[in-house]
């Protein structure tokens, strides 16, 4: 979506959710992990971008019988092709899931059936924007050979 309105409302909602998560609801640990990052409550980008993108991922068909099968699986492999997509494309992405995010499904319209599942700013690199330094586990740690 690229309607200005909208993306404000969203801001405003997503803002409201993670505001009550960092006051209230993130454990002391998840804190303290995400203070080297300098992630906060407030989410300018959500209004900054030229585009947002949010994925929903459906539980089951229109009737609750409709059984859809790996359905986390199938849209997490999904978000990842189109986030290399977006980076191939030379622009950015970062996924944004403020924690509840029925906001969404409620600003959007989106069925019952329908839970959102990643929310993408797309855009190009903010001026002066940097990447923190994350190091990679080394492979013997992440890999089992049998």
């Amino acid at each position: 979506m690229t309607d200005g309105e909208l993306k404000r409302k969203i801001r405003v909602a997503a803002e409201e959710e993670e505001r009550a998560f960092y006051a209230v609801r993130a454990p002391a640990g998840w804190l303290a992990d995400l203070a080297p990052l300098g992630t906060e409550w407030r989410k300018p980008f959500l209004e900054e971008a030229p585009a947002l993108v949010v994925v929903f991922a459906q539980r089951h068909g229109t009737r609750a019988t409709e059984k859809h099968y790996y359905v986390a699986e199938s849209v997490g492999i999904a978000v990842g092709m189109f986030i290399a997509a977006i980076h191939q494309a030379g622009l950015v992405t970062l996924t944004h899931t403020p924690s509840p995010m029925g906001f969404l499904s409620a600003l959007l319209r989106r069925p019952d059936n329908e839970r959102a599942f990643v929310l993408l700013p797309i855009g190009l690199p903010a001026r002066g924007c940097r990447v923190p330094a994350i190091e990679r586990k080394p492979l013997d740690q992440v890999l089992v050979e049998f």
